[in-house]
């Protein structure tokens, strides 16, 4: 039996970029050409966490103007956070057991992140394996919009991955710990899947 793993992925997104992750994530097309893996008969299993009440953009910028923050022309205006698991974890998982995984991992991020700023969070079960984007605007908690501060260095990613690691295996004790980044200087999952998971992020 290969080990198996909880996956976490960031990406940053600068003002109108945002809206090239909208149309995946929100399944807004009907064909996806350059993602054969897309089930489109299954999409309508998807799953909304958090449902966006407009565009991605829009909301971003209302989220932003609410809080009254600075934003510079390099500014990142929104992260995607990428969760999911080794696709060995999800096999034989009912549609039930599917979405209890990632309301667990629902209420580790909300632990970390303000939920005002959230965009949007969908789940898809219409690919190989299921996963969930959630769309955030980086406003720390005392008001300033700063990537950096919340997803930080090499340091800070690491500390990210070692959270996510304790918390989930609280609920899934067969969850493996990778090697952490920051002694091997290398990611915490294998090759395989720090692959599966940077082709979900472009995506």
């Amino acid at each position: 039996m290969k080990a198996q793993y909880a996956i976490l992925r960031f990406a940053k997104y600068k003002g109108p970029t945002v809206s090239r992750i909208e149309a995946h994530n929100e399944r807004t097309k009907e064909n996806y050409a350059s993602n054969p893996d897309i089930k489109t008969e299954l999409s309508k299993h998807n799953f909304h966490p958090v449902i966006p009440d407009g565009k991605y953009r829009d909301i971003s910028n209302r989220i932003i103007r609410e809080a009254g923050c600075r934003v510079r022309k390099d500014s990142v205006t929104t992260v995607e956070v990428l969760i999911t698991a080794s696709p060995e974890f999800f096999e034989k998982k009912s549609r039930k057991e599917v979405k209890d995984f990632f309301d667990y991992a629902m209420e580790f991020m909300k632990s970390k992140q303000r939920e005002d700023t959230y965009i949007s969070a969908v789940v898809h079960v219409d690919e190989k394996t299921p996963h969930m984007h959630l769309c955030f605007v980086p406003i720390t908690s005392d008001g300033r919009l700063s990537a950096k501060e919340i997803i930080g260095n090499k340091k800070r990613l690491t500390q990210w991955q070692d959270e996510f690691w304790s918390y989930m295996v609280k609920k899934y004790p067969d969850f493996e710990r990778g090697e952490s980044a920051s002694l091997t200087g290398r990611t915490h999952i294998p090759p395989r899947l720090f692959k599966q998971a940077a082709r979900l992020t472009r995506q």
